[in-house]
């Protein structure tokens, strides 16, 4: 099964997470088939926290994969930032 979840990089006690697609038989940092995007929790000033390609997260869906939960809690506040964008334009 495929999975899209978190890969953990950064420094200890700086924790930056790369969004990957993998086997979900692989361990949490090993090799992935294709990343997605990074979340960095202590981001600060102008660094973006948040960063989604979100045309391969609906390419990867359509083939069948599926999302961890704190991966999917992080795929639905990319919608709501992209949408609250989008109706500020």
């Amino acid at each position: 099964m495929i999975k899209i979840r978190l890969a953990r990089a950064g420094a200890k006690k700086r924790p930056f997470y790369h969004i990957v697609v993998t086997d979900h038989r692989k361990r949490r940092d090993s090799g992935y088939i294709e990343r997605l995007g990074y979340y960095n929790p202590v981001a600060r000033g102008q660094e973006v926290p948040l960063h989604i390609n979100a045309e391969r997260v609906d390419y990867w869906l359509g083939q069948g994969a599926q999302f961890t939960d704190s991966a999917k809690q992080l795929w639905r506040r990319h919608k709501k930032q992209a949408k609250a964008a989008a109706s500020a334009e």
